[in-house]
């Protein structure tokens, strides 16, 4: 049985904890995708939060990331974000709140730098 973020969160206590637990073939990208967020939002605090790793800035969701069988998904950055990016988000599948990177395929990993450094500067720009 591969482990899913809600199965994961209730026998992991931290981010490092839940990429260890991720099947191997995931452990990699879960890593990457964990820098580059972090690189792209490094004031932003990181946690579990709703069985996914999350990042906050000012007590407003970042984003969040999370591994399933044949994707990645990125949560939490914002319809204004989402909007914004429109055209460059186009080629994956989406639904309110959530964006599907499919594993079989490399990640977009400047375009996720964008959309978190977009929505920190929303953050931001809110006060």
């Amino acid at each position: 049985m591969v482990p899913v973020p809600c199965t994961v969160a209730h026998i992991v206590q931290s981010v490092d904890e839940y990429v260890a637990a991720a099947p191997k073939d995931k452990q990699a990208t879960l890593r990457r995708l964990r820098r580059t967020i972090k690189a792209a939002a490094p004031k932003a605090s990181e946690s579990l939060s709703y069985g996914i790793v999350g990042y906050k800035l000012r007590r407003k969701a970042v984003a969040y990331f999370g591994y399933w069988k044949a994707h990645y998904a990125l949560y939490g950055l914002g319809s204004r974000v989402t909007k914004a990016h429109a055209a460059e988000l186009k080629p994956y599948l989406q639904s309110k709140g959530t964006i599907q990177l499919p594993a079989d395929k490399p990640l977009p990993y400047a375009l996720v730098t964008k959309l978190v450094k977009a929505r920190i500067a929303e953050i931001e720009k809110a006060g």
